[in-house]
């Protein structure tokens, strides 16, 4: 705990992280904690899992009074990583009695409104915050420090419009603070125009390079989920992370995975929150090895003993593979990757060696593998017109 008391922070706060068991800071935490609890604005670039909450939950935490109104505001990408920031910083102000909520879409909007009342700190997705401003149902005049976590993702979203108008709802008089993995040229941009001389801190990759093997394979478009589930079969690992880039190949591939005996489950946009709720925590909790996702799990969740990543789609934005594949390998421990490509994926992989090339990916060859029948989702089923079998009546393999 020395370091964290070098850092500047109250006996209060150093009293919570000892009980959080963490007696050491991480490079993020120890470069910008200094800055936040000074009151300065803060942009900080560092990966997912790097410890960027208890940064900016430090400074909420020693600005905060309960009782006093919306005082701290964070604005995340997705539900899944509000739910994740109020958790964290509930458990940094557990001798503290303030009021922290979570507010998202997906789910009834009236409860969100009545606990808005008698709230301190807010995390929320932009969106559903932004329907709070337009009804009037949030007060925002007394914020002191507002919080963009996982900003660059934000904005890959679509969310940019929707932050501005949040910023400009809050006082001109605050602390601001920026996290993201990447300082993008909209991070700079915005930077400019609404925070103070800000300090930027740069925190080092948590994901060793030396522990990370990355490979790929290269088969015919109907070979791809038998070589997966021959892979997820054959090779020794913990909990493994399965990409796609889509919905519909997400519910396809693990479908198909629990029909041939792999403990798999899905997870995307497109379930209720409950549902993506207890999705991570059975994953957590390794009660299914393996979780099919699209990139909404890729950024800002925090899940630990992830030995395996496969992507069995090559995304089309770089840095989404860069942000998959730093699900593993991490604090020291092994990691490989996985990456199971066919024609439609060669633009999309020749892109990524060609914008990161230091990666090494090596190519292996393709095992000898039982062909598996696929079985559509009820989806494709009801999108597509049934083309198993010939006019003759036969069945039609096409896995």
């Amino acid at each position: 705990m020395k370091l964290f008391e070098e850092l500047g922070l109250s006996p209060e706060l150093l009293a919570a992280i000892k009980r959080l068991n963490i007696d050491t800071p991480t490079q993020i935490q120890k470069e910008s904690i200094p800055h936040i609890i000074k009151g300065k604005d803060v942009i900080g670039e560092s990966e997912t899992g790097s410890g960027k909450t208890l940064a900016f939950g430090c400074g909420i935490i020693e600005q905060v009074k309960p009782k006093q109104g919306i005082q701290a505001l964070v604005l995340t990408p997705t539900r899944e990583l509000a739910e994740q920031v109020k958790e964290s910083i509930t458990n940094m102000a557990f001798n503290r009695p303030l009021k922290i909520m979570s507010v998202y879409g997906g789910v009834a909007i009236e409860p969100q409104m009545h606990a808005l009342r008698t709230a301190d700190v807010v995390v929320a997705t932009p969106g559903r915050l932004l329907d709070h401003l337009q009804r009037k149902t949030i007060d925002t005049s007394k914020v002191k420090i507002l919080v963009l976590d996982e900003a660059d993702r934000m904005f890959d979203m679509g969310f940019y419009e929707d932050v501005e108008l949040i910023i400009k709802a809050c006082p001109s008089k605050r602390q601001t603070l920026f996290f993201s993995a990447t300082i993008s040229a909209r991070i700079k941009d915005l930077s400019k125009r609404y925070m103070t001389d800000p300090t930027i801190v740069m925190a080092g990759k948590q994901v060793d390079p030396s522990k990370l093997k990355q490979v790929y394979y290269d088969v015919s478009k109907n070979l791809k989920l038998s070589l997966l589930v021959h892979l997820l079969q054959e090779e020794e690992s913990d909990l493994v992370m399965v990409f796609c880039n889509s919905r519909k190949n997400t519910d396809f591939v693990a479908k198909n995975l629990k029909v041939n005996k792999v403990s798999a489950i899905a997870i995307h946009g497109g379930f209720t929150q409950n549902k993506r709720t207890n999705t991570l925590k059975l994953f957590n909790d390794a009660k299914a090895r393996v979780m099919v996702c699209t990139d909404v799990a890729a950024r800002g969740l925090h899940i630990d003993n992830v030995t395996h990543v496969y992507n069995y789609d090559i995304p089309k934005d770089t840095n989404d593979y860069i942000h998959r594949i730093g699900r593993t390998a991490r604090a020291g421990e092994k990691g490989k990757v996985i990456n199971i490509l066919c024609e439609y994926d060669y633009d999309n992989f020749s892109k990524v060696l060609r914008e990161h090339h230091n990666l090494t990916i090596d190519k292996l060859d393709t095992p000898q593998i039982k062909r598996v029948m696929a079985i559509k989702t009820e989806e494709q089923n009801m999108r597509r017109p049934n083309r198993n079998f010939h006019r003759g009546g036969h069945r039609r393999r096409t896995w």
